[in-house]
């Protein structure tokens, strides 16, 4: 009798363990997002504040905008921030993700070793013109895209020995760009957080066919079982009250003397 009464005790810690191993994971969230995100330090400045009000872990999947979307086409995480407005909204129309919000934006700016530009044309067109090394991300995110847009808008060959391509995230890239010397479109958020480690800056900013809005979507949870939907949708909700809006408006002010994001 003792002994069936050990073993059911056993199989009752057994089950309550297996049920709050469950738990945990259930709260756990997963986030799919760009490098930028990541680079500039944003998550490491608004999560704990959100982990902290809302006691849910979060994990950050730090990849391209492509990479990031095909993941979540894939059931591989909870929650979209990323910046290639067009694919996002693809994204949607084809039942992968629902309710895609715009969340904040910034601007993408082209870094080099000289020369302002007065306009992009004239900035592509003379690092074409000149074999100026051009080192593009190369790996399908937002950034990727905007750059491939420009050089395709304006009728530029970049099939070029000039052109790099680096298959990395931002701040590789730009590290990559300053070792060569050479020119990157980068986010105005991740050059600015690395800025005092670098020797090329800022030749060319402030055009509309620069800006860079960044969205939030939440993945179809019918993709799997796994997909923390309830998390997910208090952290978009977070994001996009005022106490989110504030905390990413104010990033980088302190430091920077300026935001690394506008919020809309």
């Amino acid at each position: 009798m003792n002994k069936k009464l050990c073993v059911l005790g056993l199989l009752i810690i057994f089950i309550m363990s297996a049920c709050n191993n469950k738990k945990t994971e259930q709260q756990e969230l997963i986030i799919l997002s760009t490098t930028s995100t990541e680079n500039s330090g944003l998550f490491n400045y608004i999560l704990p504040v959100f982990e902290k009000e809302s006691n849910i872990k979060t994990k950050v999947v730090a990849v391209g905008t492509g990479k990031a979307l095909q993941m979540g086409k894939d059931g591989e995480g909870d929650i979209l921030i990323v910046h290639d407005k067009e694919k996002e909204i693809e994204f949607v129309k084809e039942g992968h993700g629902i309710d895609r919000e715009d969340l904040m934006y910034n601007e993408f700016v082209l870094l080099g070793p000289e020369n302002t530009f007065n306009n992009l044309n004239e900035a592509f067109t003379y690092i074409a013109d000149n074999n100026k090394k051009f080192i593009s991300r190369g790996d399908k995110s937002g950034t990727h895209s905007k750059e491939l847009s420009i050089w395709e808008k304006l009728n530029i060959d970049y099939n070029k020995e000039w052109y790099v391509s680096s298959g990395t995230g931002m701040g590789s890239t730009i590290q990559m760009a300053n070792e060569m010397l050479g020119y990157t479109l980068s986010d105005k958020a991740t050059f600015l957080a690395m800025k005092n480690t670098l020797d090329i800056g800022i030749v060319f900013d402030k055009d509309e066919a620069l800006y860079n809005q960044y969205g939030v979507i939440l993945i179809n949870p019918n993709k799997n079982h796994k997909i923390n939907h309830k998390g997910a949708k208090i952290f978009k909700e977070w994001l996009l009250s005022d106490k989110g809006q504030s905390l990413i408006a104010e990033f980088g002010v302190e430091e920077f003397g300026e935001a690394l994001f506008s919020v809309n």
